[in-house]
């Protein structure tokens, strides 16, 4: 079970708050995550792969949890009552871009239909959680930036990279995977 999210401080003054799903499906026994790419012509986070999410609105979102039901049906095509969202991360905030981050984890029916919105996803796809957790997939580099030392966490893909805010939802939730593995729920 994951300890319940918390919201995260922002790193930088007039941050934005946002909300992201973290999509999981089952396929042939084995736990999916649904990932999109940014087309180059975004204002922010060009090219990167990211999850469904998008900016706090105060006049269509009850809280960020709708938030992220709401980008990831404008993004993706998911409808939200095919979410069941069973957790939220611990929050993360960007410098560049200037967000406090909420992620929540989704579970969906097995490989859901999705139609990515072509403004905001130019590709849609999903990787095994094990994918993920293979040996060589994942790396970590320490950067100096103006305000600290960075940790930045990578994990390439046969064909894309996944690094900055995703990749470090993506290493919390993984880590809290394992830590919740032990010998009494195998």
């Amino acid at each position: 079970m994951l300890p319940p999210g918390r919201d995260i401080v922002p790193l930088v003054d007039g941050s934005v708050e946002a909300a992201v799903l973290v999509p999981l499906f089952e396929l042939d026994g084995e736990a999916h995550v649904v990932l999109t790419k940014r087309p180059e012509s975004m204002p922010s986070h060009q090219g990167e792969i990211a999850f469904p999410g998008g900016k706090f609105d105060a006049a269509l979102d009850a809280d960020v949890r709708a938030t992220a039901l709401r980008e990831a049906k404008e993004e993706i095509g998911l409808a939200p009552s095919d979410v069941e969202v069973v957790a939220r991360l611990e929050g993360i905030a960007t410098v560049a871009s200037r967000f406090t981050i909420a992620p929540f984890v989704g579970f969906l029916p097995p490989r859901p239909l999705l139609t990515p919105d072509p403004r905001e996803v130019v590709r849609v796809f999903d990787v095994p959680l094990s994918a993920l957790m293979a040996e060589g997939v994942y790396r970590e580099e320490r950067w100096d930036t103006w305000m600290a030392d960075l940790d930045v966490h990578f994990y390439e893909l046969e064909d894309e990279t996944v690094w900055g805010a995703t990749a470090r939802i993506l290493t919390s939730f993984l880590a809290h995977l394992i830590a919740d593995r032990s010998p009494n729920t195998m």
